[in-house]
């Protein structure tokens, strides 16, 4: 049954955009790709289509939850995962107390009320040395800072109105090293070597890679 907020993301990820857009979907796509591998049982959160999932589902096994029950039948028809209807916010009982090797959550946390206790579930389904890697958009990097000074959210994280979190790259790597022992932040975007170089600062996309 489509609940209140699944009719929301329903029409967010019907408007405006094409139906299979992901931010630097290409270019996250090759990282989880890598990073994935094969063999793998895979907890796909927020995998809405399946937009992202096609870059890793080849030799996985691949668990796709969301809110969104339209996207999630896509993703399940065009890809041929399980799927499963999850309010992330919820306490997650539909998992039981199944475990995976990965978790990826591309561009999820940013709309969380309250990601922390998310990741601690994300910890809690997984294996041990298990992975969680994902990404959110960097709010505050030295472009959106200067769009902000002047008053402007168009073009920055501040313009999606499901984005209810907006995280600098100290406050991402300390939410998750409450639950990871590991923890690596990279940056992606258009200026590569800056990016590599100062993250927090040149990153359109703060893509993070953890272990426990």
């Amino acid at each position: 049954m489509t609940t209140a907020l699944g009719k929301i993301y329903s029409d967010h990820h019907n408007s405006n955009r094409e139906r299979d857009f992901s931010v630097m979907k290409d270019e996250r796509g090759t990282f989880l790709r890598r990073l994935v591998g094969k063999g793998k049982k895979v907890l796909d959160i927020g995998c809405r289509n399946g937009a992202l999932t096609k870059y890793f589902v080849e030799g996985n096994n691949v668990l796709g939850i969301d809110i969104d029950d339209s996207a999630l039948e896509e993703a399940k028809k065009s890809l041929g995962i399980e799927i499963m209807n999850i309010d992330l916010n919820g306490d997650w009982r539909e998992l039981g107390d199944r475990k995976f090797d990965v978790a990826v959550a591309g561009e999820v946390l940013e709309h969380l009320y309250y990601p922390g206790t998310v990741i601690e579930k994300v910890a809690r389904h997984l294996s041990p040395r298990g992975m969680f890697i994902g990404s959110v958009p960097n709010a505050f990097s030295l472009k959106n800072r200067m769009r902000y000074l002047v008053g402007r959210k168009t073009h920055t994280p501040l313009s999606d109105p499901t984005h209810i979190n907006q995280f600098h790259i100290s406050e991402l790597d300390s939410i998750l090293k409450r639950h990871f022992r590991h923890v690596k932040i990279l940056g992606l975007g258009r200026y590569k070597k800056l990016a590599g170089m100062f993250p927090g600062l040149f990153g359109f996309d703060l893509f993070f890679i953890t272990t426990l």
